[in-house]
């Protein structure tokens, strides 16, 4: 099967799983079933409101979600009968280093629900700790040469933290390290991948404030044979809106970006609204149906109000 992917891809994402409880629920450690149902509920609300954004007009072969397993399990078949992307993650959830979910079992999950893309959430510093990097670069191979066996999507959410001494370059400035210092460590981090013979069809990457360096993503993204027709795609890291805006509009434009997915900036504050009665469940989901439908609008250049 062909790298890459064709058409566009506006995807809701809520596979938070660790973070979701402890942020959001304030539960630590593991759930007890009567604790699950209220957060498997939860992200029930959040695809209510996909479904809205659906009826709403949204374009149901662009528009996609992502969710997990764990929290999730009976959306991918409400997923489906509404015509929409599947991406649901493999990685366990809360760890600095990649690992599988489900060990030597990650196979059996992904055929179970058949998603149409596998996602990892990867954190990975080229210039960070050296054997967690090559632990990680090890059991990505065995994932994408196990996806590209089955013909299957490797959807893959790479995040660059800053090292110490990167950040002391900038002087412990998160934002100087996020304008002058990560992009180019993106490009090195998916370089390195590609190297190591991992092979992506679609990155979802952080944001960059210069339409320069979205260009210089996205022509790494496709650089080596056969990855003509990979993509890039923007992902939200629970920012402020007017920062996604902005990220959303420097990409959009550039050839290799397809679309976004977003999460906490899109259904944070309605989930939070209703789970403490100031807004009903109808019109929290009709809020996060408004914030997706918005920043569809925003990337493809439509006025927003």
């Amino acid at each position: 099967m062909a790298l890459g992917y064709d058409g566009k891809l506006y995807i809701l994402a809520f596979d938070h799983r660790g973070s979701f409880q402890k942020k959001m629920f304030g539960i630590q450690g593991d759930p007890t079933p009567e604790e699950t149902e209220t957060i498997s509920d939860a992200k029930r609300l959040i695809f209510e409101g996909m479904v809205q954004a659906v009826g709403r007009g949204a374009e149901a072969g662009a528009t996609g979600v992502l969710v997990d397993e764990q929290f999730g399990s009976d959306i991918p078949s409400r997923a489906r009968e509404h015509g929409l992307r599947l991406a649901m993650p493999v990685e366990k959830s809360g760890q600095d280093e990649f690992d599988f979910e489900y060990g030597a079992d990650f196979g059996e999950h992904i055929l179970r629900f058949d998603p149409d893309f596998s996602k990892v959430l990867v954190r990975f510093n080229p210039d960070g700790d050296a054997g967690m990097n090559s632990r990680q670069l090890e059991r990505l191979k065995e994932l994408s040469s196990w996806l590209q066996s089955t013909s299957r999507k490797f959807l893959f959410e790479l995040l660059v933290p800053a090292t110490d001494e990167q950040l002391a370059s900038v002087d412990g400035d998160a934002d100087r390290y996020d304008a002058e210092l990560r992009p180019e460590l993106m490009r090195r981090t998916i370089e390195a991948i590609q190297e190591f013979g991992i092979e992506v069809d679609v990155w979802k990457i952080e944001g960059v404030d210069e339409r320069s360096d979205a260009e210089m993503l996205a022509e790494q993204a496709r650089s080596g044979p056969g990855r003509e027709n990979v993509k890039c795609v923007l992902l939200g890291r629970g920012a402020s809106t007017e920062k996604v805006d902005q990220w959303l509009q420097q990409a959009a434009p550039v050839d290799g970006f397809i679309g976004f997915a977003i999460g906490r900036s899109i259904w944070w504050d309605a989930l939070k609204g209703f789970l403490g009665g100031s807004i009903s469940r109808e019109n929290a989901a009709s809020e996060i149906a408004e914030n997706y439908l918005r920043f569809v609008h925003v990337y493809e250049g439509q006025a927003v109000h």
